[in-house]
């Protein structure tokens, strides 16, 4: 089990930037439309990963749990942003301050991979999957932002490298902790999941609605339909 965690918790997050690191190397950019559908996929994994196996493996719900994972991401986005247009030099400072919230939203995906895993390697596994199919889009906007403020592609990706293993640690460590309350950490765990798939995920689509053609709107439906398909399959299958 723990070769699988060290795997799966790689290619949660460090496979998620894949995305960015072809940004990066690319001399033509990704459409709009483009990353519209891979947020759309993105979406559907999320949501239907916390309410299919997550939630359900969790046995009992504990709700507070699940209001506390929502309620921190909030909060952290919303401290790195009032720290991000209150400092002297918003410009040099935004990419320190991504890699540093990457890094802590990393440790964090690394732990309830972790958890995830102890609960079932089906559960594990999926886990590992929704949040390889969030950073791909996330990631994509990261190397973006730095690279348009100045960071080199070299710097843009060892940083982001770095910063993404440490989601491998968080793993290893709730592996090594053994008894932790799993209950909890899987309640939290959907709390995360269901706060990045209708704040931050879901809302980027509706915000290019109005002047997105309908071709593309119809198109984003499909795949975010396509996204809850695949994990329910994947979750009937490898349970």
């Amino acid at each position: 089990m723990l070769w699988q965690i060290i795997g799966f918790s790689a290619l949660g997050s460090i496979g998620g930037l894949v995305g960015g690191i072809l940004l990066a190397l690319r001399k033509k950019p990704f459409s709009h439309s483009a990353s519209l559908l891979m947020i759309s996929f993105a979406a559907g994994v999320m949501l239907a990963t916390a309410f299919l196996d997550i939630l359900p493996e969790a046995g009992v719900v504990v709700w507070w749990a699940v209001l506390v994972g929502v309620v921190f991401l909030f909060l952290l986005e919303k401290s790195l942003i009032w720290y991000h247009h209150h400092g002297d030099d918003c410009d040099s400072h935004a990419p320190i301050l991504i890699t540093v919230g990457d890094t802590l939203h990393n440790f964090i995906d690394g732990v309830v991979m972790g958890a995830a895993f102890l609960a079932s390697p089906a559960t594990g596994i999926l886990t590992s999957l929704a949040i390889m199919a969030h950073e791909i889009p996330h990631e994509m906007a990261d190397f973006g932002v730095m690279l348009s403020l100045g960071w080199s592609k070299k710097k843009v990706i060892l940083s982001n490298l770095i910063s993404a293993s440490v989601s491998i640690v968080g793993a290893v460590g709730v592996y090594y902790i053994g008894v932790v309350p799993l209950d909890l950490l899987l309640s939290f765990a959907g709390g995360l999941f269901i706060y990045l798939a209708c704040s931050d995920l879901i809302p980027e689509l509706h915000h290019a609605h109005i002047k997105a053609p309908v071709t593309n709107n119809f198109s984003q439906i499909i795949v975010f339909g396509l996204g809850i398909g695949l994990i329910a399959v994947m979750t009937y299958v490898l349970h």
